[in-house]
């Protein structure tokens, strides 16, 4: 009872962190204007939810646990790194933004 109350937990905050990722993604996607952003910030997140990914296959596929962990963190690893390719890609783009 107690578990999967933590794994309710572990999923619902799992899934508002990954779904962070959407409206920045929708933005950037929108304006193309992605130069206030750090690369080296966004590269070092994607990079411990890499880490984190591998953790949770181990834990889901060797130790038998962790399913909403693998679940929530595989949509952050796909979300992060779709943002990250972005920025990457728009980097040298000039901005949509027109300013005044």
């Amino acid at each position: 009872m107690v578990l999967s109350f933590f794994n309710a937990l572990q999923l619902i905050g799992g899934l508002i962190l990954a779904v962070g990722y959407l409206p920045q993604i929708i933005k950037i996607g929108k304006t193309k204007s992605v130069r206030d952003f750090s690369r080296i910030y966004l590269g070092g997140v994607f990079t411990g939810i890499v880490f984190m990914e591998a953790y949770a296959i181990y834990m889901f596929f060797w130790q038998n646990t962790a399913g909403a962990f693998l679940a929530t963190n595989t949509v952050s690893f796909i979300l992060s790194g779709i943002e990250f390719f972005l920025v990457l890609a728009y980097w040298n783009r000039p901005s949509k933004i027109l300013t005044k």
